[in-house]
């Protein structure tokens, strides 16, 4: 099923691809057409699985690379790895992310900068990187896969927040220079997902309360970023750009559960 998306003839580069909401993306974009490079950390059988699935029942090119995006000289093999194996990139989708919990009087500065090094810094070497190639042919799309706490405060997570802050400036700053070479840069903030590495502490909080909190009445699913990120990769989203997508059934308006409305009868 595409939705009728069409990436045919597209080169997708997906960081954090291997898993959770990454994976369900490369399923989203190659289902529409088009050929990946999934980049890993970490679990590189997962990423080998996956690439070897959508390889064989999409009938494109899927391909695997391990590489920490907070360091230049793996990001810069990566691309060159790209390059030689796909072809020009159209769409890079700077998924890779990482958080840690702790009070702010207690954060260290190592977890400080590990959030930050990954979640922000990460993410501009690798628009970087594609914005170069990019330019050349005047056209590429830049997905930022931020949160709904880019701009709701969560408590133990200030390192986070302010990062995904700092990723929806840097998106925005991306999109104005890169607009004159016809490249699109977009922010995707996803709000309560339930993943398959978040499902056991949903459950243990309560996956009732969640769904009562939100409007649309339950979790988002991996999939509904990802079709999301498919429509967003197209054409059909050509007049995009410099903009945050929110994707939280509402959440976001929701965050003080009071209703002073009349019940129906």
């Amino acid at each position: 099923m595409n939705n009728g998306i069409d990436l045919r003839h597209k080169n997708v580069l997906i960081t954090g691809g291997g898993q959770g909401i990454g994976a369900a993306i490369g399923r989203a974009m190659a289902a529409c057409g088009a050929h990946l490079l999934l980049n890993y950390l970490n679990a590189p059988e997962k990423a080998g699985d996956l690439a070897s699935e959508l390889t064989q029942r999409a009938g494109i090119k899927a391909l695997t690379y391990q590489a920490d995006i907070s360091r230049p000289e793996e990001v810069a093999a990566m691309f060159d790895f790209f390059d030689r194996q796909l072809g020009p990139i159209d769409v890079l989708v700077n998924n890779a992310g990482c958080e840690t919990i702790a009070h702010a009087i207690d954060l260290s500065l190592e977890d400080w900068d590990r959030v930050f090094n990954v979640n922000l810094r990460g993410a501009f070497i690798c628009a970087q990187a594609a914005a170069k190639r990019m330019q050349q042919r005047r056209q590429g799309v830049i997905l930022n896969i931020s949160s709904i706490h880019d701009k709701v405060p969560r408590k133990g997570l200030i390192h986070y927040c302010s990062a995904k802050a700092a990723l929806n400036m840097m998106t925005k700053c991306l999109a104005l220079e890169l607009a004159e070479d016809q490249i699109r840069v977009i922010a995707v903030s996803p709000g309560a997902i339930e993943t398959e590495m978040n499902k056991e502490e949903i459950a243990a909080f309560g996956k009732a309360k969640f769904n009562g909190w939100i409007p649309l009445g339950r979790l988002g699913t991996v999939e509904d970023v990802a079709w999301t990120c498919a429509f967003l990769a197209s054409d059909m989203a050509a007049y995009l750009t410099a903009t945050e997508i929110y994707i939280d059934g509402g959440y976001m308006q929701n965050t003080i559960p009071y209703d002073p409305r009349t019940k129906k009868s």
